[in-house]
Parts: C-alpha cells; sequence; structure tokens
C-alpha cells in the first residue's frame, strides 16, 4: 500500500492567506521539496544520477536539495546531471556544513564553505553568498546539531543576517526523530522560525520520506514562502530496516566516519602542515 501525498491535507488553518483564506476561491497549487538529500560524492550510498532518477520516476517532489557534508563539490556534479536531462523538478545545491555549534544547512548556493566556523560567522557568510541557513535536526544529541541555547543566542541578536530561514522540523532518521517533539514546541512557542522538512536520505528509499510543503513549485516559490513563514514540515513513515538492510547500514555508518571526518579535518590539517613548513623551511629557502 503507498504512502499517501503529503498534499492531500490541507496546511494548518493558521497558514492560509490570500487566495486560500477566501471561501469558495481556487485553491493554491502547493508543492513539495526534500531539503536535505546525501550522495556517494559524501556518505551517501547511492550516485546523483540514481538520485534524480528515482525522484522523477519514484516521486512527486517538485524541489530536491543535495546536501553532501561540507563539500560543495557533489551537489554541483548533480546540478550538470540535472542540466542535462529532462527532469520534472527542480535541483537546489547546497551542503552541510559543520560549524562549531552543529551542523548547519546552506542551501541555493555554489561557492565552497569553510567548515569548523563559528555559528555566527558561518550564518553570515551563507546570506552574504545569498543562500539559505536552515537548522538541521535540532537539538539532537545523536549527531552534531545546533543546540537550544545556541539558537536564543543568534535569535536574540535580533540580526537579520544571523536569523535562521528555516528550521527542520521534519527529518527522517533517528537522531532528529529523538527531539522533534521538542523542537517542534520551542518553534512554536519562542522560535518562531519557518518550517522544513528534508529526508536526511543516504539510501534511496528514504528520499522524499520527509519533506516541505510551499504555496507554488519553484525555487523562487520555496524561497517566497520561507520569506512570509508559509511552509509546513512534513514526515512520512521511516522506511523499514529491512528495507535497507543491517550489512548496508553498517557500510553506510564506516563511510560516514571516514569520509565526514576527512572533509572536515583535511584542510585545517593541510593549512596547518604548510605552516609549520613554513616555520621550519631555513632562511632563504636554501637548503642547511
Amino acid at each position: 500500500m503507498s504512502d499517501p501525498d503529503p498534499r492531500s491535507e490541507p496546511p494548518d488553518a493558521d497558514r492560509l492567506t490570500g487566495d486560500d483564506a477566501g471561501r469558495g476561491a481556487t485553491p493554491r497549487r502547493y508543492g513539495l521539496a526534500d531539503l536535505q538529500i546525501h550522495t556517494s560524492a559524501g556518505d551517501g550510498m547511492m550516485d546523483a544520477l540514481a538520485v534524480l532518477d528515482y525522484v522523477e520516476h519514484r516521486t512527486d517532489l517538485d524541489i530536491v536539495a543535495v546536501t553532501d557534508h561540507d563539500d560543495i563539490g557533489g551537489a554541483l556534479a548533480a546540478r550538470e546531471i540535472h542540466a542535462r536531462g529532462r527532469y520534472s523538478f527542480e535541483l537546489m545545491t547546497g551542503v552541510e556544513l559543520t560549524t562549531r555549534a552543529g551542523h548547519l544547512l546552506a542551501l541555493d548556493i555554489d561557492a565552497p564553505l569553510r567548515p569548523l566556523r563559528p555559528l555566527d560567522e558561518t550564518m553570515r557568510e551563507i546570506h552574504r553568498l545569498g543562500g539559505l541557513a536552515v537548522v538541521p535536526h535540532p537539538l539532537s544529541y545523536l549527531t552534531r546539531s545546533i543546540g537550544e541555547r545556541a539558537l536564543r543566542r543568534l535569535l536574540a541578536t535580533h540580526d537579520p543576517e544571523l536569523r535562521p530561514d528555516g528550521i527542520e522540523l521534519a527529518n527522517g532518521s533517528l537522531a532528529a526523530r529523538v527531539t522533534e517533539r521538542k523542537a517542534r514546541r520551542l518553534n512554536r512557542e519562542s522560535f518562531r522560525l519557518p518550517e522544513t522538512g528534508g529526508s536526511d536520505a543516504h539510501f534511496l528509499p528514504e528520499v522524499g520520506r520527509a519533506a516541505t510543503l510551499f504555496a507554488g513549485s519553484s525555487i523562487a516559490d520555496l524561497r517566497a514562502a520561507l520569506a512570509a513563514g508559509e511552509t509546513e514540515a512534513r514526515l512520512l513513515a521511516p522506511v523499514p530496516l529491512s528495507l535497507i538492510g543491517w550489512r548496508a547500514l553498517a557500510r553506510q555508518q564506516v563511510r560516514g566516519l571516514s569520509v565526514t571526518p576527512r572533509r572536515v579535518l583535511g584542510p585545517a590539517l593541510a593549512r596547518a602542515g604548510r605552516r609549520l613548513r613554513g616555520i621550519t623551511a631555513p632562511a632563504g629557502g636554501g637548503t642547511p
């Protein structure tokens, strides 16, 4: 039995505006965006072509974002494949960046960002590049996540450049589900950030299991909906482990433990090595 289309139920009443609010008015067309997908360019278990073909033939998504850890290369490669194909959905390039406070999604960018910087510096850089900054799997203690204190510090500045463009309140991973209820409550009562959903897919069957509902169908429509605070995070039933398999899951975990630290620490170690060589090199560059 197939899952119901997340668009089959209308958004919450307090999010309806304009044409949706009037009795007898023509309802808006709502789109779905999966704003966190990982490929084999990072710690995902499927290449970009497989992801794009799966989205085209097995989902009703209007937008997908490729967000490998700390490296924009996978998203740029996916964009090239997307441009050569005939796909009915739009592709957003992005990265899941490791900041000193936890992970942060940088969406709709095509330039590299340096990991392990302070959260506020990273947020400003994303916005300087014209991108969207979204807090993924907030508060989670099972993965590197931005916590409540860090979020409150950002919001207390009242600086638009430091305000996240969204908070991920639907995510298909266990790491996100353990704190989802608390994150939803805090966002409803205090943060008041636009909701997003992303599957955090590392396997094909996970793609589209969580998504962002928004009025329209394009990236421009999604950005407008986020700016207006008129998005909704939607979560489908998680993919059964039996569909993925213990062995595949174990391989992915090993891959994550090898790929992600190398992406984060590799550039920093290279810079440290260059500085060290500069310090130890003899004056004038000659051989002692």
